[in-house]
């Protein structure tokens, strides 16, 4: 078993009751892989890839955990099935209950068929950055050396 660490995973949703979905994943993600250490405030957000009328909600938070990012990655992927979440393999992005992603694991880069972190698309979502900057704004992404709120505020049109 690996020594514990801190995983910071982005949970949205926008079918159903977002609200209420979320809250059972933090609960069972609790009882499943880790210990919360800290949550974002709620972020409601345009879809992103596609168009759909209801917005979306996202959330950042921090979990101490002893699964290696492989079991995490599974467990996590049994609790979306279990809210309801249906993946297809045709089409990518589409509303759902429930999407729980690895955004940073510290400084660790794994790139393996199952799991890809940092996240790679981190860098360039502001509805994921910006939760995640709410809990973690001093983690630096590994690959790009930069903060989340360095990367958050590169997406942000200079005023």
């Amino acid at each position: 078993m690996p020594a514990p660490y801190e995983a910071l995973l982005l949970l949205g949703g926008n079918i159903g009751n977002p609200k209420l979905i979320l809250s059972q994943a933090e609960a069972l993600i609790e009882e499943r892989a880790g210990r919360m250490l800290s949550r974002s405030r709620d972020h409601w957000t345009e879809p992103w890839g596609f168009s759909d009328e209801r917005l979306f909600l996202n959330r950042a938070v921090i979990i101490e955990t002893e699964l290696a990012p492989e079991q995490l990655m599974e467990v996590l992927l049994g609790i979306e099935a279990e809210l309801g979440r249906q993946r297809t393999d045709t089409e990518r992005y589409t509303p759902r209950t429930i999407d729980i992603d690895i955004l940073l694991i510290g400084e660790q880069m794994i790139d393996a068929p199952s799991l890809q972190v940092p996240h790679p698309r981190l860098h360039e979502r502001a509805f994921a950055l910006a939760p995640a900057a709410d809990v973690a704004p001093l983690w630096v992404h590994p690959k790009l050396n930069r903060t989340v709120i360095e990367l958050l505020n590169d997406l942000r049109p200079p005023e």
